[in-house]
């Protein structure tokens, strides 16, 4: 008598991405909001990383869009920090999430926001525009990153003063942060700036640079290729004048394979 043949369930994809769920959201504007969500225990990641993440689908592949992860690398949950587009793909949807629904991670994440990406220097600065600043609040909670700086720059520039919250507020809770705190009073810089209201700074970051306005209030030399270590994260247009400028004083980028002075972010969410 033969063997009855045996047919093995198919294997699931083990690239596919997880299933998490929305723990909490915050909305801080008709144009902007935060959320977190459930960590998967062996998913890891850099202080500035991005990681794909998205949306269920009833019929069709699902759509997924880069996101840096705002929350710091020790954390137990991950938190994202987006814009609202009313007709984006993926952000029409996902502004509408509640605490209870599923959200897909992939599981690998990867980009160029990190301090391995950077050689050693004297100072960091980050310079960010609107949900920009969303890697750098990792960064700015990352015990290394006061390790390798004397003084740690985060700038934030917006058209409005109701879209800066998000970094006022990660500026005041890094002061009490249980692993950086006490560096971060020491160390720590919160430059932010308007360029369609009133407020206290105004004006494109590159303009504040050129002009030395940033240097003179937070008490530090113009930007020194000897010294000064530079991340940017915003729109593809900030990317390009701030490049512009970093490179003008003579840092020269950076990258995974090959260290440098500067680095720059080019995942968009849509």
């Amino acid at each position: 008598m033969q063997d009855q043949a045996t047919t093995k369930p198919a294997e699931a994809n083990p690239n596919a991405p997880t299933q998490e769920t929305v723990l909490s959201v915050h909305h801080y504007t008709d144009r902007l909001f935060k959320f977190r969500i459930t960590r998967p225990a062996r998913f890891r990641f850099r202080s500035g990383e991005f990681v794909m993440i998205g949306l269920p689908q009833e019929n069709g592949r699902p759509l997924l869009r880069a996101y840096s992860v705002a929350s710091p690398a020790w954390d137990e949950t991950l938190e994202f920090y987006s814009i609202k587009v009313p007709d984006g793909p993926l952000t029409s949807r996902l502004q509408k999430i509640e605490p209870g629904d599923k959200i897909l991670l992939a599981r690998k994440p990867t980009g160029t926001l990190v301090l391995d990406a950077l050689t050693p220097g004297k100072r960091l600065y980050m310079f960010s525009t609107g949900t920009g600043v969303a890697p750098f609040a990792s960064v700015m909670r990352d015990p290394e990153t006061y390790e390798m700086f004397e003084k740690v720059v985060l700038t934030h520039t917006c058209r409005l003063k109701a879209e800066l919250e998000y970094g006022l507020e990660l500026a005041r809770d890094v002061l009490d942060d249980p692993l950086v705190g006490e560096e971060a009073r020491e160390k720590f810089v919160h430059y932010a700036s308007c360029t369609r209201e009133p407020y206290p700074v105004q004006g494109r970051i590159t303009t504040l640079i050129e002009h030395g306005k940033l240097f003179k209030d937070i008490g530090a030399p113009p930007l020194n290729p000897a010294e000064d270590r530079v991340m940017i994260c915003g729109s593809m247009a900030m990317l390009q004048s701030v490049k512009a400028v970093v490179e003008a004083a003579g840092l020269k980028e950076g990258s995974n394979s090959s260290p440098g002075d500067y680095v720059i972010e080019r995942a968009f969410v849509g």
